[in-house]
């Protein structure tokens, strides 16, 4: 079974990393975490720029490091994307794309150049130079030439982080593509939750050079016993499929294993997958389903547990509707007059939910 294997120690001035973990051989992995956290460090030790004292690396069988061996970075079959892009000043885009192929020890084809520019949309960019481009083309140019090298493993490091919103509006539809497109695994370091939510398949979740937390993105961000529920905006991520739109109510209705979905009308066709993210403290809880509510996202689930917030007012819900998980933040006044514990039934009322798109 393809896996990808980290176990790094090592300590560096003023930091020491200390990291043992078995993660998906395919998909996007986010490693997540607070500025100085570790994962770019563990990043560069994945691609060989830092030598760590005591690691074993492997990715999908292949060992790039380990007690008797260190595989150099310049044979490791990565592509590694930076949080600028790096573009040979030099060099039109067909140029720094050619230098991928190049770089994998490939045959120049500028057929294959020119579907991978269509991929993502830089195919009319093909002659311009780096500076004629903006922020988000100059990485998707990155991210293109880096896949051109034929990695066994691309390897992202907060891409977008020097991007402004627009910028980085325009990529991430790019980078979603990632997940049904790409054969090989991809490590992607952000410290933002949008990005998390929008693009990880499973997440790692880093502090002070320590695992806390490593799990699929639906669990890591459920799970009460996680930081991230904890967090002021906390809250799950749902997949969902587009069912249909209400042109009257101007409405889209997304279905997922617990029921149905209403959001304002989007432009997405039916049957496209959608990622949505409900907040802990979007949701309200209720006895029963038929009271009369503007609130029309409703479904019929069980408390799965209950936890403390931050908040000494507050308290966490963890709620399981029909095998989706959802979190909500409620006070513990309402908790107790609720009559809430584990395993009884309620309805969760869903005042608001935000497309991932």
């Amino acid at each position: 079974m393809n896996a990808i294997s980290l176990r790094v120690q090592h300590a560096f001035p003023g930091f020491a990393l200390d990291v043992d973990l078995q993660l998906p051989g395919r998909g996007v992995t986010v490693l997540f975490g607070h500025s100085g956290s570790g994962k770019t460090t563990l990043l560069r030790c994945v691609a060989g720029l830092e030598r760590a004292a005591d690691a074993r690396i492997e990715v999908n069988g292949n060992c790039w490091q380990a007690a008797d061996r260190f595989t150099p970075t310049w044979q490791r079959e990565i592509g590694y994307v930076f949080q600028e892009a790096s573009l040979f000043p030099h060099l039109d885009v067909c140029g720094n794309l050619a230098f991928g192929m190049k770089r994998a020890g490939a045959t120049v084809h500028q057929d294959e150049i020119r579907v991978m520019a269509a991929r993502f949309g830089i195919e009319h960019l093909l002659g311009r130079k780096p500076d004629g481009l903006s922020g988000g083309e100059r990485q998707r140019v990155a991210i293109a030439r880096a896949l051109l090298t034929r990695p066994r493993l691309l390897l992202m490091d907060e891409p977008l982080s020097a991007l402004d919103h627009a910028r980085k509006q325009e990529i991430l539809p790019y980078l979603e593509r990632l997940h049904d497109e790409l054969d090989i695994p991809v490590l992607y370091v952000t410290h933002q939750i949008e990005e998390a939510a929008r693009l990880a398949d499973h997440l790692v979740l880093l502090e002070a050079g320590r695992v806390v937390l490593s799990a699929p993105l639906t669990e890591a961000l459920s799970r009460l016993d996680s930081p991230l529920a904890r967090d002021h905006d906390a809250g799950v991520v749902v997949p969902t499929q587009v069912l249909g739109h209400d042109e009257a109510w101007h409405l889209t209705h997304l279905g997922f294993a617990g029921g149905e979905i209403q959001v304002s009308q989007r432009a997405l066709h039916v049957g496209q997958a959608v990622r949505v993210r409900i907040l802990a403290r979007d949701i309200s809880i209720a006895l029963s389903g038929d009271n009369a509510s503007s609130i029309q996202n409703r479904f019929a689930c069980a408390v799965t547990g209950i936890a403390p917030a931050e908040d000494p007012a507050q308290c966490l819900v963890a709620l399981d509707v029909k095998g989706v998980a959802l979190l909500a933040r409620i006070t513990r006044l309402s908790a107790e007059r609720l009559g809430l514990v584990v395993g009884k039934p309620v309805w969760a009322q869903v005042k608001a939910v935000a497309l991932l798109d």
